[in-house]
């Protein structure tokens, strides 16, 4: 429960443990978000961790100390390659561990959701990897579970690479550009909670209309 506790207030107060970061750390916070935004992607045990707020905080900070905190030409290409072996990394984890991931034994891997997922895909193709990019604990879960279904790999890596590519680049050139706009700066927290309130948006609306057609039918 404590740990649960702490990292709520770390997504909601990001903005103040990213600059104690900075400050105990210096250079060494490249690597800690590197890590960050890896393990939220890579491991399908970790859907938790902030990935959105985190772009954005961290490129609100590179303006905010004009590039010499934390530089928004760093910061672009190591976190796409850290989204991008992420994503990779669940991929291939999912691909050799298999179905036999969904026996029951971990609770929040149930065999009904691979089958939902894997219609997903069916339905939307390798765009689905695009569109988990943009939705927490679903784009820790989506490219586990394209490997467990044996998405094309050669599909899987080009929309991963433009998934990466446009969350990434998109979320921290947000953060650089509009961060330090003083309504933004002095709202952070409340900026940071409408990232996180859009981003679970279009699960809730799926799940709202998956239940009044289930009461229809």
């Amino acid at each position: 429960m404590e740990i649960i506790k702490q990292l709520i207030d770390f997504i909601l107060h990001i903005d103040k443990h990213l600059a104690e970061l900075i400050s105990d750390y210096g250079t060494l916070t490249y690597i800690i978000l590197f890590v960050i935004i890896f393990v939220e992607t890579g491991l399908v045990v970790m859907p938790f961790l902030p990935g959105d707020s985190l772009l954005f905080a961290a490129g609100a900070f590179a303006a905010f100390s004009n590039n010499k905190d934390l530089n928004i030409y760093y910061l672009l290409p190591l976190l796409f390659v850290a989204a991008f072996l992420g994503d990779t990394v669940n991929y291939i984890i999912g691909k050799y561990i298999g179905p036999k991931a969904f026996s029951g034994k971990i609770k929040f891997l149930k065999k009904e959701y691979l089958d939902q997922t894997q219609a997903f895909f069916d339905k939307h193709g390798g765009k689905s990897i695009i569109y988990a990019r943009f939705v927490p604990i679903v784009r820790t879960f989506a490219p586990f579970v394209a490997g467990v279904g044996s998405m094309n790999y050669g599909k899987f890596i080009s929309y991963n690479i433009i998934g990466g590519l446009i969350w990434v680049i998109g979320l921290t050139l947000a953060g650089y550009f509009f961060g330090g706009i003083s309504i933004i700066k002095d709202n952070f927290e409340k900026v940071i909670i409408l990232i996180i309130l859009i981003s679970i948006l279009p699960p809730v609306i799926e799940y709202v209309r998956h239940r009044f057609v289930k009461k229809a039918a």
